[in-house]
């Protein structure tokens, strides 16, 4: 893998009509933020060839409105990225890396989010960009990251959408 871009969904609505956080779709606004973002992240080059997906509902509609911006990318819905945890997010990115250069993961906080720090401070980035990322990692947030030949991340980018 060469570039990670961690995204993570877009504004959902609060309760779903089954009850389940599972089912949860995006609103409005979390639809047209994932589609700036994504266009964002295009019209800057970065552009990821496979997309793993949290099966949620609201992840699964985040790649959707994003997808446009990316026709030529392959989207994977993958089980275990729903709620992950850091640990699982980086294993589930570094096997795709080991098929496609530029992977991008559609998910959720907690996870993404401690991931992006954690690669933060591998790559040695500046503890006023960590610190930043430790403060907020919003709906349809975009953290990228470049990877050495030995796996060394290297901060890429950290974009947050407009709002």
């Amino acid at each position: 893998m060469e570039r990670l871009i961690l995204l993570r969904h877009g504004k959902a609505e609060r309760d779903s009509e089954s009850g389940q956080d599972f089912d949860r779709k995006l609103t409005g606004r979390g639809r047209r933020e994932s589609a700036e973002m994504a266009q964002t992240l295009a019209d800057l080059g970065l552009v990821p060839d496979l997309v793993l997906v949290s099966p949620a509902v609201r992840t699964r509609e985040t790649w959707e409105a994003c997808a446009p911006a990316f026709p030529g990318a392959q989207a994977r819905w993958e089980p275990e990225l729903y709620h992950a945890e850091e640990r699982v997010v980086r294993r589930a990115a570094e096997a795709a890396g080991e098929i496609s250069r530029n992977v991008m993961v559609v998910g959720h906080n907690p996870g993404l989010q401690e991931l992006t720090i954690r690669l933060l401070a591998e790559g040695g980035a500046p503890p006023a960009l960590r610190a930043k990322a430790h403060g907020a990692f919003p709906t349809a947030a975009a953290a990228v990251f470049l990877f050495d030949a030995v796996g060394r991340p290297a901060y890429d980018g950290l974009f947050f959408p407009r709002g």
